[in-house]
């Protein structure tokens, strides 16, 4: 195996889950940013199934591919089969643990050493897929298998929409950030940790609630008031943020070639 982030004691001696799990609490990704259930649910269970993907010898990717097969299988439960309480429990376990395995690939990626830019490319296309056909899941489902009025389709393409934008955005914005860290701007933007009060005010942006919603997915009515309030959080949200990271890449400055002649980069785009 690769060599991995800590040091072990006495020669030949293989880390045990509790070493791995300590090595992981030790080595975590800021809070800043990241939800209650992040926080508190996703990457603690995520540090706990990366000490166990290291002990099998699995790799980060391989993770990846778990983690995919998991959330696809949760989804085709929610698509094809029966709108019943037992439905919605298996498809919310899916769901649930293939949001900790991908919180895990990032982990063990630790544990050996480091990431990759391919793992990090095939980690975001399999995000990208699955905040996509999470609410696909949810039209096809309803259409096929529920009672509701055919208004209530509306509301899976809404959410389609904000979730991909919300998505994009995210990951662009942190790109950006990353192309422009360096600074003492960047840098104390960067560090840090949220407060509870927030990561507990954006736990409906959250992909795993919406996962653990899906055990209501036996009462349709419920289901579609709860996941109509969470549309609604999640568009209230994207409003507030959007003009907030606008403001704050315009400060990262002007990107492009420099000019022989003045010396400086020429701006990407004209000023708005």
């Amino acid at each position: 195996m690769p060599e991995t982030i800590f040091t072990l004691s006495g020669p030949g001696r293989k880390p045990s889950y509790r070493d791995l799990v300590q090595t992981l609490e030790g080595r975590q990704k800021t809070n800043k940013g990241a939800s209650a259930y992040a926080r508190w649910v996703n990457r603690p269970l995520g540090r706990r199934l990366a000490a166990l993907a290291y002990l099998a010898g699995l790799t980060p990717n391989q993770v990846t591919g778990i983690s995919a097969l998991c959330s696809a299988a949760g989804l085709v439960l929610i698509m094809a089969g029966p709108v019943a309480w037992a439905t919605g429990a298996a498809a919310a376990f899916l769901l649930v643990l293939g949001y900790a395995l991908d919180a895990a690939d990032g982990a063990l990626a630790r544990l050996r050493g480091g990431g990759t830019f391919a793992g990090e490319w095939l980690d975001h296309v399999v995000d990208a897929g699955k905040m996509a056909l999470v609410h696909l899941a949810v039209l096809v489902g309803w259409w096929r298998g529920s009672d509701l009025s055919e208004a209530w389709l509306a509301a899976p393409l809404v959410y389609e929409f904000i979730a991909v934008v919300f998505f994009f955005t995210i990951v662009l914005t942190d790109q950006l950030r990353r192309a422009h860290r360096g600074s003492a701007q960047m840098r104390l933007a960067g560090e840090g940790s949220s407060s509870v009060a927030y990561s507990v005010a954006v736990l409906p942006t959250e992909y795993g609630v919406l996962a653990l919603a899906f055990t209501l997915w036996g009462t349709p009515t419920v289901f579609a008031y709860c996941y109509l309030g969470l549309l609604a959080c999640n568009a209230a949200f994207i409003s507030l943020a959007l003009p907030k990271w606008y403001r704050e890449v315009k400060t990262f400055g002007s990107v492009g070639p420099k000019t022989p002649a003045e010396g400086r980069p020429l701006p990407a785009e004209s000023e708005n």
